[in-house]
């Protein structure tokens, strides 16, 4: 054999060697090895397809594309699911997946920083990029750790304030095959409590009845003024027969409705089997469902200063100011909200809605209603979700509800309905319905009326009003397209009387017209 050959030969093995183990075209430098390292925290396989490991490299980045194919599939899926965010089982699952998702990521940049050959550098070179790499793990792991932090306060949150079924035995309870029970509506009594430290107890200062229609999520709102007088309770009930010619009739400038629910705390005998914490609301939801003629389904409290705090989290908020309001103490002695669109901290959101230097209390609801409907379309899901941790600390200290921890994803979908449809409100004040003499058939005639005109379109022709009809005349509870009530414009009262839910009180007259519609927030508060 010729020298030349044997040489051939010994190169062969050789060369076919190098050919199966692709080289650096040239050496890494440490900022290259901390550059190839870092992209492959964003495009994971990248730094191994520059090592020449190109079969790891390539199940990385289609195990990358797929995770991320999945994660827009599901942003979909969840996007026309909103509640499904709001269960147990996903929050547990988001949990484990952001502890998963940061272990997985720090150990895929320890993997690529070692496939780059980080021995190949000089003592000096390995000292700096081993820091700077390790610095990178930690980092990568941040969002996974914030994400599990934030889904964690989102579970805890939502198992303190949100009680499990069956904690409230009076709530309605939950059928999973159909949660709202085949109901066309769901109340809600959402009331702001005054419980200031330098006061015992809680006093109602803001009661307002969402009636929320399943299907369209059209929403009908009603104030009930913190002074309404001598309210009556459901016949049978406990308070009903320690009343039953009204709460406290015989105090005539006593018995408010604000009083309802500290009364039903401190006196336990009037509503035996109930624990503390449960009489006052139960006992308020009765006394304002029979009012209305509606079954109250569910509660929620905020403390008034809390709702300031909640104010402050989504970053104020918008409102149009009709005129001066002074704010602080019986005289307005801090300062002045200025009429004009403004932007309200918590504190000065507060004091519009609280203030009575130079107005009375339902100049207070007013502004109290026009506060609850800015926060309400002002509190989007994206700016929820961004202050998350901000609002789900205040709630925990400042929120009280019977809303079933079950139901709450079911909520947060009717939520998101609620958001885009109509809203129609009503409050119960001078001189349209006096409140120390109430007459209560006219209030359950104008909440039938306004439940109508909450699914109705916003614009229709309107006839000329019909003439009252007879007092015994009065609407099925929650019907939005039942008969119509006597009182409502052009319409002609139906001389067959429904039944109500239950006996109604017998009403006082007032001599103040019954056809006052209800009016959007959009209309009264200028959004």
């Amino acid at each position: 054999m010729r020298p030349g050959q044997a040489a051939g030969a010994s190169r062969g093995p050789a060369g076919s060697a190098q050919k199966g183990r692709p080289r650096f075209a040239k050496p890494l430098t440490p900022a290259g090895l901390i550059g190839w390292t870092a992209l492959s925290a964003i495009l994971p396989g990248t730094a191994h397809l520059r090592a020449g490991h190109r079969r790891t490299g390539y199940i990385l980045l289609g195990i990358f594309g797929l995770l991320l194919a999945t994660a827009v599939v599901s942003g979909f899926i969840i996007a026309n699911n909103a509640g499904f965010l709001t269960r147990d089982s996903t929050l547990t699952t988001g949990v484990v997946l952001a502890i998963v998702g940061g272990l997985a990521w720090f150990l895929l940049l320890l993997s690529s920083y070692i496939s780059l050959k980080p021995e190949r550098l000089s003592g000096r070179g390995q000292i700096v990029s081993g820091i700077v790499v390790g610095v990178l793990c930690v980092s990568v792991m941040a969002p996974f750790a914030l994400t599990a932090s934030t889904v964690l306060t989102i579970q805890d949150a939502a198992d303190a304030i949100f009680p499990s079924e069956g904690e409230d035995p009076v709530a309605t309870p939950i059928k999973h095959e159909d949660p709202w029970g085949g109901r066309e509506r769901v109340n809600f009594l959402l009331v702001g409590g005054d419980g200031a430290g330098n006061r015992e107890g809680i006093r109602t200062d803001s009661m307002t009845v969402a009636s929320v229609h399943i299907k369209t999520g059209n929403t009908a709102m009603f104030s009930l003024p913190r002074n309404l007088q001598h309210v009556h309770f459901p016949t049978g009930t406990a308070l009903g027969k320690r009343f039953p010619n009204g709460f406290m009739r015989e105090l005539p400038n006593g018995g408010l409705l604000n009083e309802v629910w500290q009364y039903a705390e401190d006196h336990p005998e009037v509503m035996p089997g109930k624990k503390d914490g449960q009489r006052g609301p139960r006992a308020l939801m009765d006394a304002i469902g029979h009012t209305l003629n509606l079954k109250i389904d569910y509660y929620a409290l905020v403390n008034m200063y809390g709702f300031a705090h909640l104010v402050d989290a989504i970053g104020g908020l918008k409102i149009k100011v009709e005129r001066d309001i002074p704010w602080g103490g019986l005289y307005g002695t801090a300062g002045t909200i200025k009429a004009g669109y403004r932007t309200l901290s918590g504190e000065e959101a507060l004091w519009y809605g609280r203030s009575r230097v130079g107005s009375d209390d339902f100049s207070r609801m007013a502004r109290q209603r026009c506060v609850i409907g800015a926060f309400a379309q002002q509190a989007t899901p994206s700016v929820v979700l961004t202050n998350f941790v901000k609002i789900a600390s205040v709630a925990k200290r400042m929120a009280r509800t019977n809303i079933p921890r079950e139901l709450l994803e079911h909520i947060a979908e009717l939520g998101l309905k609620v958001k885009d449809a109509r809203i129609v409100s009503l409050q119960f004040v001078p001189p349209e319905f006096y409140t120390g003499s109430p007459d209560w058939q006219k209030i359950r005639t104008a909440t039938a009326r306004t439940l109508r005109q909450s699914v109705q379109p916003t614009r229709r022709p309107q006839a000329a009003p019909a003439s009252p009809g007879a007092s015994g005349t009065t609407p099925a509870p929650g019907a939005s397209s039942a008969t119509p009530a006597p009182g409502a414009s052009g319409v002609t009262p139906s001389p067959t009387p429904t039944r109500t839910r239950v006996a109604a009180a017998k009403p006082s007259q007032t001599p103040t017209q019954n056809g006052k519609n209800a009016q959007s927030l959009s209309e009264i508060c200028g959004f």
